[in-house]
């Protein structure tokens, strides 16, 4: 049995959850987020706990238990608060804006570059060096943040590129060879 899927999900007030047809429906405040469960987990939902079962033992059960009752845990935390990640530019003329549903970002590439913001995502500039992504689904937000950070990674001789708000750089020195010598 997995250390994971034993744990109770407890969804706080506001919070509900229906399990038909081999899907786990969780509605909230902020939304609704649905996750298809395969047939090996049993979905046991009592009050406001939510408990998983290894109905059968299969080769992958113990994974598959442990990963719906992440999922789970992260769907109730999705409708309940939401999620983000912060993203910030850092280069000589690097900024970001938000028009319409794009984000328009000049990245020091001759040309802006727009990216299509998806269905479910919110995407706001309080600077024009930093970009916030909320949504309530963890996956979506996250391979977001990904594909921005993707088109300019950091590089680390000066630092420019975009970057997560709470990742560490590690700066490389640069060539010291001839300097100082005639």
């Amino acid at each position: 049995m997995s250390r994971i899927g034993k744990e109770v999900v407890v969804m706080p007030a506001g919070v509900s959850a229906k399990f038909e047809n081999d899907t786990l429906t969780v509605t909230g405040p902020k939304g609704t987020l649905s996750q298809t469960v395969d047939n090996v987990i049993k979905v046991n939902i009592d009050g406001q706990n939510l408990s998983f079962e290894i109905a059968h033992e299969t080769q992958d059960a113990n994974a598959k238990h442990g990963l719906t009752r992440a999922l789970a845990h992260n769907m109730v935390v999705g409708v309940h608060d939401g999620f983000s990640k912060t993203l910030q530019i850092s280069g000589v003329g690097y900024k970001a804006s938000v028009s319409g549903n794009k984000l328009v970002m000049n990245l020091g590439f001759s040309h802006p570059v727009e990216v299509e913001i998806p269905e479910g995502i919110k995407v706001a500039c309080p600077s024009a060096t930093e970009i916030n992504i909320s949504g309530i689904d963890r996956q979506k937000v996250g391979q977001f943040a990904s594909k921005i950070k993707y088109i300019r990674p950091v590089e680390p001789y000066h630092g420019y590129g975009i970057r997560y708000s709470d990742q560490v750089v590690i700066r490389k020195v640069g060539k010291t060879a001839g300097k100082g010598k005639k």
